[in-house]
């Protein structure tokens, strides 16, 4: 096992102490996209099932949107070589996107809301009691940004949520993976990586204006990253002006929230994930 993927797995572990997100018993559905980051976390999640003292199962789910070209059995010799268990679910969701979104407007809202659809019935039809997703830190810290520049919202992504109708357990075990180890990873491993045509080349999304932002400010402040990954879990309730948020720190729940790169869960973890699934 190399440096770099201990160093994953560590922050695995620490994600999965702190925030409880696989227990004995699991049956994990990977959501595979033929990108690095899916890949990487369907490989940590099998090793780290062997540091564990229990067990739990995984399979690996891809949805082929019908683009055009996608090779889709690239991933599916790939699953098959490294023995895991896996289901290719093919809906044509492409075709909706590009009939329904304008030419130039970001396609990834609207993908992504039909995509989560047919995962959350795939997982409902497999059985899996979590879905893990490979959203990693600088997924958040984007997010995070985002919401607050365009949205008007403190909300970030929940490590582990349950979706609205209470049927899914959404997970997020590479919340505190950087996604430069993760290149680095794939890399590695030499995964077969599979591009997204359909948005990959969007160059005016607003989530590349973030990522050029943060690149900029970490010029004069390299700790920018880690600043904003701890402001995540680290809310001062009292000198917000959502008065939800006002009330629950008046009712005594704890001032400040532990910091998601470190520190064990206060009682007000109930915050973080409400604001993290945006139920505030």
């Amino acid at each position: 096992m190399s440096r770099l993927q201990q160093g994953l797995l560590r922050k695995i572990s620490q994600a999965n102490r702190r925030f409880g997100l696989i227990e004995a018993g699991d049956r994990i559905m990977v959501a595979i996209s033929g990108g690095k980051d899916s890949w990487g976390l369907l490989h940590l999640l099998r090793a780290y099932r062997q540091m564990l003292p229990f067990d739990f199962s995984l399979v690996a789910v891809n949805l082929d949107q019908g683009h055009p070209g996608f090779p889709v059995q690239v991933l599916r010799d790939y699953l098959e070589r490294e023995g895991h268990e896996y289901r290719i679910v093919q809906r044509d969701t492409y075709s909706v996107v590009k009939r329904e979104i304008p030419a130039g407007k970001a396609y990834c809202s609207l993908c992504s809301r039909l995509r989560r659809g047919i995962l959350y019935n795939t997982a409902v039809e497999l059985g899996a009691t979590k879905i893990a997703l490979g959203h990693h830190r600088d997924d958040l810290i984007e997010t995070l940004l985002l919401n607050q520049l365009y949205a008007g919202q403190i909300k970030a992504m929940a490590p582990l949520l349950r979706s609205d109708d209470g049927r899914n357990t959404i997970i997020r075990p590479l919340v505190l993976c950087e996604e430069k180890d993760l290149a680095a990873f794939a890399v590695e491993q030499g995964f077969p990586i599979v591009p997204c045509d359909l948005c990959g080349s969007q160059e005016q999304l607003k989530r590349v204006e973030v990522r050029r932002l943060l690149v900029q400010l970490e010029q004069h402040n390299p700790q920018v990253r880690a600043n904003l990954l701890a402001a995540a879990g680290n809310l001062k309730p009292s000198h917000l002006l959502d008065p939800r948020v006002r009330g629950a720190a008046e009712a005594g729940e704890d001032e400040s929230v532990a910091a998601l790169d470190g520190g064990p869960l206060l009682p007000a973890q109930g915050l973080l994930r409400a604001i993290g699934s945006g139920s505030l």
